[in-house]
């Protein structure tokens, strides 16, 4: 009787002994795995078997796509200039609702469309070398050419003939994002000048109208290239400042929009217009309205834009600079804020 009364006992607690293993086994299996996992060679280990076994699975895929991935770096295109879009159409997609501003810039597109005959756009990349990139666009596209100015000197020597006129602190000019500084700044400032000289002077010599356009479509999409001419420029409208600001100080004739420009408390001499302004420009910045009469001064240029958000005041269309000499080209831009620029597109 105890015998079989043992083996009773013994016989009803074998499941919660087996139960108390089981629950022993998996709490073992969760700890030992959760201090594995914070270790990173285990984790690695992990990550990389499951790779492998992908991998040997799929072996054709992924060695065909490690070995284009560098070129599919290389060759991602850089839309800075959108294609021909319908002037109309556009107004209405970005300006939908019924709100006073969105009538208002919807109104400012059909007048565009129908009073003025301009009847497409192309949408520029909206960084902070925006203005830059819009009115270059016009400049090469159009074909028209370099300012007599620039065209009859050498540009390379522009950097030294700066730094000679006192000005030594043009060392601490800086490339928009880049912020390069330093005693090689004259150096990327005579290969960037000289660049941007030779493409004007090959597009423009390019008669054929779609042909110049596709060349300017490829320049405007290699960043690297972009890049130098807007550097360029920027560097060129810092040479005009400096001649400008002697021309002041010496009672010479100088455009109307430098007693705006030099009385800002941030660029009452070109050293802080550099600082404050120029070498944000294309980093933390874009060009302010008031540059944009330097820009047009400096590249012998009428911009003609059109303001949208100022539409129905005498401020809708604006030129900078206001007063131009005859022989001067004109370029159209459209704004919605003075920040960001389309081109509008009167051929096709």
């Amino acid at each position: 009787m105890g015998f079989f009364g043992t083996s009773g006992n013994i016989n009803s607690t074998l499941p919660e002994i087996k139960l108390y293993s089981w629950r022993q086994m998996v709490c073992w299996i969760v700890d030992s795995t959760w201090k594995k996992l914070q270790s990173p060679l285990f984790t690695a280990g992990v990550v990389t078997l499951l790779l492998s076994s992908l991998f040997i699975r799929r072996p054709n895929t992924w060695i065909q796509y490690f070995l284009r991935w560098p070129f599919m770096i290389k060759n991602r295109k850089n839309i800075g200039i959108g294609p021909l879009t319908d002037l109309l159409e556009y107004g209405g997609i970005e300006w939908k609702g019924g709100t006073a501003q969105a009538e208002q810039m919807r109104k400012a597109y059909e007048d565009i469309y129908w009073v003025h005959n301009i009847k497409h756009l192309r949408k520029i990349r909206g960084d902070n070398y925006c203005a830059l990139r819009a009115v270059l666009f016009q400049i090469l596209s159009q074909g028209l050419p370099l300012p007599s100015w620039i065209r009859e000197q050498d540009v390379t020597k522009i950097p030294e003939k700066v730094f000679t006129q006192g000005c030594n602190w043009v060392q601490q000019y800086s490339f928009g994002p880049e912020k390069y500084t330093g005693n090689n700044v004259f150096g990327k400032l005579r290969k960037y000048l000289e660049f941007l000289k030779v493409q004007w002077i090959n597009i423009h010599g390019i008669k054929d109208q779609g042909k110049r356009i596709e060349i300017c479509m490829k320049l405007f999409s290699d960043q690297e290239n972009e890049y130098k001419i807007f550097e360029a420029i920027k560097f060129l409208m810092l040479y005009v400042v400096v001649q400008l600001y002697d021309d002041m100080k010496n009672g010479k004739d100088v455009p109307n929009f430098c007693f705006i420009f030099f009385a800002r408390d941030s660029s009452p001499d070109p050293l802080s217009f550099m600082l404050n302004h120029l070498n944000c420009v294309g980093d933390t910045g874009g060009l302010e309205q008031i540059e944009m009469f330097l820009l047009g001064f400096t590249l012998h240029l009428k911009i003609r834009t059109f303001r949208l958000y100022k539409y129905g005041t005498e401020e809708f269309q604006s030129c900078y600079p206001v007063s131009c000499h005859r022989e001067w080209h004109e370029v159209l831009l459209l704004t919605e804020d003075d920040r960001h620029y389309n081109v509008p597109i009167a051929w096709s």
